[in-house]
């Protein structure tokens, strides 16, 4: 394996092809516009330096991972792909239709990942003519410092896709598990997701304030940060998203998420991307 093809150049796209290349793959990073790109092209960058800065890559190697990588938007390039991680929105639809379009587009070999952390993988395999060659290749934020990788099987996946993604992963300087069965949520977020739920449900009751929440669970529970401003870096929309695919795959009551939590996201309080979620981020206005 040589050459990896991350598509979406978001935050995890970005960081997903920042840590195949520190690995020494060739990286072909692609989204639907060249700006969205460059935007993934520059957090690299930003990141690479600030690790230079940290003294823990140097000045050559942070040159040599950024020239392994090649931005671009026309999806034909990916052919040239030993493996494809897909990165893009977390909708099932629109997955099952990229899936669909590399099955035709690479070569038989290729390997195709799914970055989605809660969609059926077996659904999205059903996309294609290879079934065994798709996995769930689940990483976490931020990519460059997470070193756990959660791999999926899905119903057709083959051992020997399973053995060549844990080189991969290995080869990244991180650590897999392997989830023998998909379930929605997979290990981490089938556990961390109605953790973050109850948290609301709680603020949502009246039961504590948001800080005493947070304060209850760092300061009680060990956590390293509280549910609710972990729930503010993930993005309320998207772990919205998640807890309604829980809710409708289980059909249990107790994935069902607080009416807060939907008022909030219609209110465009997103959580630390939009400015403001359960905390205010934005900075505030001088006073003249």
């Amino acid at each position: 394996m040589k050459t990896v093809a991350v598509l979406g150049a978001g935050i995890m796209g970005a960081g997903i092809a920042q840590v195949a290349a520190q690995g020494g793959y060739k990286v072909i990073l692609r989204d639907l516009q060249m700006g969205i790109v460059k935007d993934g092209l520059n957090t690299i960058k930003k990141s690479l330096e600030k690790m230079v800065e940290q003294g823990v890559i140097s000045t050559t190697q942070k040159k040599q991972t950024l020239e392994r990588i090649q931005g671009c938007t026309d999806l034909s390039i990916v052919r040239d792909a030993d493996l494809v991680i897909e990165a893009v929105v977390e909708n099932i639809a629109v997955k099952k239709q990229i899936f669909a379009e590399l099955d035709h587009l690479c070569p038989a070999h290729t390997i195709l990942a799914t970055n989605t952390s809660s969609l059926s993988i077996t659904e999205i395999a059903a996309s294609t003519r290879r079934k065994d060659q798709v996995l769930g290749m689940h990483f976490f934020k931020p990519v460059t410092s997470m070193r756990l990788v959660e791999l999926i099987k899905g119903m057709d996946t083959s051992n020997d896709t399973i053995n060549k993604a844990r080189e991969f992963v290995r080869n990244l300087g991180k650590e897999e598990i392997l989830v023998q069965r998909e379930s929605p949520g997979f290990v981490v977020n089938r556990i961390l997701v109605p953790y973050l739920n109850e948290a609301i449900f709680a603020l949502g009751e009246g039961v504590a304030g948001k800080e005493d929440i947070d304060m209850a669970m760092r300061l009680g529970a060990g956590m390293p940060m509280g549910p609710l401003e972990m729930a503010d870096i993930i993005g309320l929309d998207t772990l919205y998203s998640v807890t309604l695919t829980f809710y409708n795959e289980f059909r249990d009551p107790k994935y069902r998420p607080h009416n807060l939590f939907s008022t909030m996201i219609r209110a465009g309080y997103l959580g630390r991307k939009s400015g403001k979620g359960f905390y205010n981020y934005k900075e505030p206005k001088n006073q003249s």
